[in-house]
């Protein structure tokens, strides 16, 4: 299979991928085309049919596995495929396993080295409560380790929830030995559980897309919400504790405006926003680099998601 990951200007494909969104548009002249997201498990591609109604562009649909035909240009610094043929696959031509993208780490080491963090918690209350979930939740823990963190905007492939809360608890864990004011049991449970709504927010792969819950409530509020209810299960949790805990998770986009309930009030709350920050904006960094040509310095052009027009580092 020639995988996106290695695929480079200039060359013709003939493969199957996961037609992962198709929109249909109007060029500045007026002439219709489509824009498509290719996906298989090393990435995804932005792909174009200028001729929609041609002869051999078959009706595909959003999540068909579609096999295409066509050419690998550059537009702005990244590749773009221009499709000249279509053809909607049936099942058994394609393996599924090779059309998810997933985590370039270990599922088993990274789930190690996080429940790792439970061990050395003193506080009893709190490792209970994070053990319930990640040490003792047969389904909970199935769901964990295959869940992306998000649609589009960052570690949104197989075990990216993971890889993401992962990133976050090891900084949440560096912050708190930095800077001893933080209470560092309570800093690592929240980054533990920060995310874990997204469970619920999105559906699972292939359509990894807002479910009603989360279009209604949002991971925040999710997660909130399932945090305290599995407290209610421990006898004589303190009530102040709590309150910190779940202030932390509502608070932990930083600001109103990025969809935070609320705005943090303590020191881990403000701490776990700059993990949280600090680990979705470098792996979206990086995936804005997946697929620029090795060496290419050239300017990429805007990037809404930092507001600047970015390119990579001269070696």
């Amino acid at each position: 299979m020639h995988y996106i990951e290695t695929l480079r200007e200039g060359e013709r494909v003939n493969e199957i991928y996961l037609c992962k969104s198709k929109q249909a548009a109007l060029t500045k002249a007026g002439k219709p085309y489509e824009t498509l997201i290719l996906q298989d498990k090393t990435g995804t591609l932005d792909a174009k049919i200028w001729e929609p109604g041609s002869q051999g562009i078959d009706d595909y649909e959003k999540l068909d596995y579609i096999n295409v035909y066509g050419d690998v240009t550059s537009f702005q610094g990244a590749l773009q495929l221009n499709i000249k043929r279509v053809r909607r696959v049936q099942p058994g031509e394609y393996d599924p396993t090779d059309y998810l993208p997933v985590s370039e780490y270990d599922i088993d080491e990274m789930y190690a080295e996080l429940t790792g963090f439970i061990v050395q918690m003193t506080n009893p209350f709190l490792r209970r409560l994070v053990s319930s979930f990640f040490l003792e939740d047969d389904d909970f823990i199935k769901r964990f380790k295959f869940h992306s963190a998000a649609k589009s905007v960052h570690h949104g492939f197989v075990g990216g929830l993971l890889e993401h809360t992962l990133g976050v608890t090891r900084m949440s864990s560096y912050l708190a030995k930095a800077y001893p004011m933080l209470n560092e049991d309570l800093l690592v449970t929240a980054a533990m559980f920060h995310d874990i709504g997204k469970l619920d927010e999105l559906s699972t792969f292939p359509a990894n897309d807002y479910t009603d819950e989360g279009q209604l409530l949002g991971h925040i509020m999710i997660g909130a919400m399932q945090v305290k209810g599995r407290i209610r299960e421990i006898a004589n949790f303190p009530q102040k504790l709590e309150n910190e805990l779940i202030h932390c998770i509502l608070a932990h986009h930083g600001e109103l405006e990025f969809g935070s309930p609320k705005k943090p009030a303590i020191a881990e709350a403000v701490a776990l926003s700059f993990a949280d920050n600090i680990d979705a904006k470098m792996e979206t960094m990086r995936e804005a680099f997946a697929n620029v040509p090795e060496g290419n310095t050239d300017w990429l052009g805007f990037n809404r998601l930092f507001e600047s027009n970015i390119r990579m580092t001269s070696k």
